[in-house]
């Protein structure tokens, strides 16, 4: 005997499995995004009263 469908469990399995997945590739993104920028460099030049002199 062949089984019988079970339609809406098998629609929310495959909305759990879509959801993970674009969660996975969202936080892959942000990561990606994070190492591509470097952390503590500033875009300001350096003052010539704050380079040692000798």
């Amino acid at each position: 005997m062949a089984r019988q469908p079970n339609f809406n469990f098998e629609r929310q399995e495959r909305d759990k499995a879509k959801a993970a997945k674009k969660a996975a590739k969202l936080d892959a993104k942000k990561a990606a995004k994070a190492s591509e920028q470097p952390e503590n460099e500033t875009s300001e030049p350096r003052d010539a009263a704050d380079s040692p002199r000798d």
